[in-house]
């Protein structure tokens, strides 16, 4: 299974699960300080997997790619946004090896609580559950924008940018990220991207709220992609305590760039 990986290749291993949309490059974000820290940051091009490997069995290549890679080592896994879906359900899948969970903006289940009305992305989650088809060919148009037009994309999604993102999308730096992001996103078409909503929307493994990682949420309190309810309702349900980060007056981006080098020194720390 393909991946990209950052920082150090000879470091402590580290799995990132980019968002949705997302791609590998999405994680070279960890770069500077993971080299920093001595982390080795893998990222798995998880859209790549053939369309056909759906449910659990998408869960379980992962793990066994994970594996794989590490060569059975521990690892910490980092998720971001609907990424952190795929990062518990393939921690279940790894008990005894992960060591802790680092979920940024991380997007609750929607039947966890009132959580669409408040975000940005809400027609569009709610044209997937309405209408698979119809969604298809939404997700099939956005990826020809990928290709096409990405900075054209780039403006639609981040229309509704609130709090530090607002200036961020000012960036050339950032844009050009993002846009490379979006076209790594949809290089393969539009079924990756369609199959990580698709199992975002249908029902969580319960055994993720018993994870035995040490798990750390990290949320910007001004995001109206994933909403700071959506980790304050995850904290409340693991098993475990979790430790839940308050990024005051930061949005969806804007907490990722801030909590990645603090993520980095934690892990990295005994």
């Amino acid at each position: 299974m393909d991946f990209s990986e950052y920082g150090n290749p000879a470091g402590k291993p580290v799995v990132y699960f980019h968002g949705v949309p997302g791609s590998p490059y999405e994680s070279s974000i960890f770069d500077a300080p993971a080299r920093a820290q001595g982390l080795r940051i893998i990222c798995f091009d998880r859209f790549a997997i053939n369309p056909s490997i759906t449910g659990a069995d998408y869960h379980r290549h992962i793990a066994q790619a994970i594996s794989e890679t590490v060569q059975g080592a521990r690892v910490d896994f980092i998720g971001f946004s609907l990424g952190t879906h795929a990062a518990l359900e393939v921690s279940t899948l790894m008990p005894g090896q992960i060591r802790s969970l680092h979920l940024v903006c991380a997007a609750a289940p929607l039947d966890g609580g009132d959580f669409l009305d408040e975000m940005a992305g809400k027609a569009v989650f709610s044209l997937a559950k309405r209408s698979p088809g119809l969604f298809q060919w939404l997700v099939k148009w956005q990826a020809l924008l990928a290709k096409r037009a990405p900075q054209m994309l780039f403006r639609m999604l981040f229309a509704s940018a609130e709090g530090q993102d607002r200036e961020r999308v000012k960036s050339p730096d950032f844009r050009a990220l993002i846009c490379q992001v979006l076209q790594q996103c949809f290089a393969q078409g539009a079924s990756g991207y369609t199959r990580d909503i698709q199992q975002y929307l249908k029902p969580w493994s319960a055994s993720i709220f018993a994870s035995e990682a040490n798990i750390c949420l990290w949320h910007g309190t001004a995001d109206n992609w994933s909403p700071f309810a959506m980790s304050a309702y995850l904290a409340e349900r693991f098993s475990r305590k979790a430790r839940l980060e308050r990024m005051e007056r930061l949005s969806h981006y804007s907490c990722l760039y801030t909590a990645a080098p603090i993520i980095c020194a934690r892990i990295a720390s005994p």
